[in-house]
């Protein structure tokens, strides 16, 4: 049976703000404004990883594809020569053959309802995709967020491969801004969803409620065994917007998050930890909240997709419009944040690992909030070190 999890949002008319509220306005290329912070000290047995050099390298090495349309979520087919993206505003998910760029249309996923930040986001293949040719989705509909799967059928026409939604979770507030959106399956084989408040602040510190949270549940949306709250899929909580998952090589998961007005964050994941939100934005002197490892004027960043490559954690920074590096020591970082393609490529939306030192980069400059003269929209290939 579906996981039924009643919560209701009020659909919120009014914009971000102006620093950088939920997916920021096109902005600055500066790349002043970046701090690292220990204050997640993590156990001593991570003293003995090593770290990467302090310093990295970015090499654009070519356009995969170009003409994309407010391009959100990306999967990689396991065969590593395909990409399934999901087009935000029109609700439509198109392969993408990474070695030609062609494009096919797989199909529309039904009940999208897009608004400002709404509509569809996070895409992610079953554990078993091998088998089940599930899709996993992230959407906005007329009355909250939800996630669906759907059966992929390569068998049928194009446009007409996408099986109906089969909604496994849902009731997740939603609003103009702040819907979070992204999905990402663990090691652990759970299903992993970022939430946004809707900007209703007071939801990220109600543990009752599903919005300014990570959730954890089972590929079927129960909640998943040993949540860190009985019963419940909720993960961690006291978040504003989080747009960015990512695991390293020793299977921690991080995730990035936009503030308000004065500092975005890239966080390193506890189960059942507080991150701050409405109370704390950025680095507290409260014990009670989680510090993050690094944090960004909103300028600077307003951080979407993240990934992790090489030791480091890669955002994607939309206001921003540059790539970061967060060298990683354990759950730390070992040196100050660094920025790459700055306003090269104008918004950056989505980073997702292409195996080994490669990864994917897709922009979002016809998302309402870019200035698309800045480029179509498109997908890099990127050598990063």
């Amino acid at each position: 049976m579906p996981a039924v999890l009643a919560a209701t949002a009020l659909l919120l008319t009014a914009g971000c703000s102006s620093g950088g509220g939920g997916d920021g306005s096109a902005g600055g290329a500066d790349n002043k404004g970046a701090e690292s912070t220990t204050a997640n000290a993590s156990p001593s047995d991570q003293s003995a990883e090593q770290a990467p050099p302090a310093k990295g390298s970015v090499k654009v090495l070519r356009t995969v594809a170009t003409g994309l349309n407010t391009p959100w979520g990306i999967a990689p087919l396991p065969d590593d020569s395909s990409l399934l993206v999901a087009d935000r505003d029109e609700g439509t998910i198109t392969k993408v053959d990474a070695k030609t760029g062609k494009k096919t249309g797989l199909g529309k996923v039904s009940g999208v309802s897009h608004a400002g930040e709404g509509g569809l986001l996070g895409i992610a293949l079953s554990p078993d995709y091998a088998s089940d040719h599930m899709i996993y989705a992230y959407f906005t509909s007329g009355s909250d967020n939800r996630i669906v799967r759907m059966l992929y059928d390569t068998k049928k026409p194009a446009g007409e491969q996408l099986g109906a939604p089969d909604t496994i979770f849902k009731g997740i507030p939603m609003g103009y801004i702040h819907n979070g959106g992204r999905i990402a399956f663990g090691p652990d084989k759970m299903l992993y969803a970022g939430t946004g408040e809707s900007g209703q602040q007071g939801l990220a510190q109600n543990k009752k409620s599903l919005g300014g949270k990570i959730l954890r549940m089972t590929p079927e949306g129960e909640p998943a065994p040993g949540n860190p709250f009985p019963g419940s899929p909720v993960y961690t909580y006291g978040h504003r917007n989080v747009q960015g998952l990512a695991w390293d090589d020793k299977q921690r998961l991080f995730a990035s998050e936009f503030g308000q007005d004065t500092w975005d964050e890239l966080n390193a994941i506890k189960p059942g930890a507080d991150y701050g939100w409405p109370n704390a934005e950025g680095k507290s002197s409260d014990s009670k909240y989680q510090n993050p490892i690094a944090q960004w004027h909103t300028d600077d960043a307003s951080p979407s997709g993240i990934a992790y490559a090489e030791g480091s954690i890669w955002m994607a920074g939309l206001k921003g419009q540059r790539l970061w590096r967060i060298p990683l020591k354990g759950t730390e970082a070992s040196a100050e944040p660094q920025a790459f393609l700055t306003g090269k490529y104008g918004r950056l939306r989505t980073v997702v690992s292409a195996g080994g030192d490669k990864l994917w980069l897709a922009t979002s400059n016809t998302d309402g909030r870019g200035d698309p003269k800045s480029g179509d929209d498109r997908i890099l290939e990127l050598e990063v070190k």
